[in-house]
């Protein structure tokens, strides 16, 4: 995989090691580059200066897009091991250290307990889990977005997600096959 925008564009991202997983809930599935580079051009300028939570990061392709297009700082949370030490390289290698906050955690943890408003979320949950039914209300529950703040989840195709959660709306859904991304906004 590359990156296909930013300055680090063109250059290699993911490790083998990235893909261990833990069950056939863990299965990794990485964002492909044309899913990748329509998440940005749904973005455009809010990318830059954005604190960009990428949640279930797996090999920390979207969060490293993130940085090289201007995010301000992004955090990369996943609960497997190998997974953050994929990503803990990648950063380096990229010189994007002080911009990357990596979290060994799980999703939900991870929301519970930060006191972090986001601007922008990335939610890549395994397609085989519940996760995603799980994590978007608690997204919203525990107020992690600033207001206007973005959600977006990549999910299936076959699912379909809810108009509200809470204070977030459905903003537009953007289907790629067998991939859907699907944009929520905070409303006041």
């Amino acid at each position: 995989m590359r990156i296909s925008g930013g300055i680090a564009k063109g250059r290699r991202v993911g490790l083998r090691k990235a893909f261990a997983k833990k069950g056939e809930e863990d299965e990794l599935r990485p964002t492909s580059a044309k899913v990748r580079q329509a998440i940005f051009n749904i973005l455009g300028d809010r990318i830059i200066d954005a604190e960009f939570l990428d949640l279930y990061a797996g090999t920390g392709a979207v969060g490293i897009e993130a940085l090289s297009r201007g995010a301000g700082k992004v955090f990369f949370v996943d609960d497997n091991s190998l997974r953050i030490s994929t990503i803990k390289e990648l950063i380096e290698k990229f010189d994007f250290k002080d911009r990357a906050k990596i979290v060994k955690d799980r999703a939900s943890n991870f929301i519970k307990k930060t006191n972090v408003l986001f601007d922008i979320t990335f939610v890549d949950p395994p397609y085989a889990s519940k996760e995603l039914d799980m994590i978007l209300p608690l997204i919203d529950s525990k107020s992690i977005l600033v207001d206007n703040g973005i959600v977006i989840a990549e999910h299936s195709s076959k699912k379909k997600l809810p108009s509200e959660i809470g204070s977030l709306r459905l903003i537009k859904t953007y289907k790629y096959g067998d991939t859907t991304l699907t944009l929520y906004r905070k409303e006041r």
